[in-house]
C-alpha cells in the first residue's frame, strides 16, 4: 500500500504547483490525494511575470481533478499534508473545513508543507507564530502579523514539522527538504 499525503487547493490555484506535486510524490511511490471544496476538475492558473506589469499576471492552466472534498479527507488516513499556492489559499483561508485539516495534521505531529501563498492558509489556523516560514514575498507582511519570522530565501525553510517554500521556482531545494523529512 502507497504512502498517503492529502494536497490542498482549488480554482485558481497554481496549475504547475499542483500538477508538478501529483507527479513528484507518485513518482516516488506516494498517493497524492487533491482536497478541494467540491468533486470536480478545478479551473488552475498560472502565474507569471511580464515585462511592462507591476506585479505577476494570471492566465488560465491545466486543471486537475479533485480526488475528494474537504469533507472527506481524513488526516488520520495520511502521514502529511501540502498547502498548494496560487490565489486559491486567499478563499481557501476562510474555509473552516481546510482550518480544521492542517489544525487536525499539526495537532497529531504530522508533517505541514505549504509553498508560495499556501502558507496564508496556516497563518488563518493559527499555525506559524513563533515560527519561521518563507513564502511568496508579498505574504510578508501578513505572516509577520500572524507572529511568524519571514525569511526571504528561495531555498525551503523549516522549522520543527512545518516546511516551507517561497514559490513554483523553490520546487527543487523545496521538494529535497520534503522527502528528507518523510524519509
Amino acid at each position: 500500500m502507497p504512502r498517503r499525503i492529502l494536497v490542498i487547493t482549488g480554482d485558481a490555484g497554481e496549475s504547475f504547483e499542483c500538477l508538478y506535486a501529483k507527479q513528484r510524490f507518485e513518482e516516488a511511490g506516494w498517493k497524492a490525494d487533491l482536497a478541494a471544496p467540491s468533486r470536480r476538475r478545478l479551473h488552475l492558473v498560472i502565474h507569471d511575470f511580464e515585462p511592462g506589469w507591476d506585479t505577476y499576471i494570471e492566465k488560465p492552466g491545466y486543471g486537475a481533478e479533485s480526488d475528494l472534498t474537504f469533507d472527506e479527507a481524513d488526516p488520520a488516513d495520511y502521514e502529511a499534508v501540502l498547502v498548494l499556492g496560487g490565489r486559491a489559499p486567499e478563499y481557501l483561508r476562510h474555509d473552516p473545513r481546510v482550518l480544521r485539516l492542517v489544525r487536525a495534521f499539526d495537532a497529531a505531529g504530522k508533517w505541514v508543507f505549504a509553498i508560495c501563498h499556501g502558507v496564508q492558509v496556516l497563518a488563518a489556523a493559527g499555525l506559524i507564530a513563533g515560527k519561521r516560514v518563507t513564502a511568496y514575498v508579498n505574504c510578508r507582511w501578513e505572516l509577520e502579523a500572524a507572529g511568524a519570522t519571514y525569511v526571504d530565501t528561495e531555498q525551503a525553510v523549516r522549522d520543527g514539522r512545518l516546511v516551507t517554500g517561497q514559490t513554483w521556482e523553490s520546487h527543487p531545494d523545496f521538494y529535497r527538504e520534503v522527502f528528507t523529512c518523510l524519509g
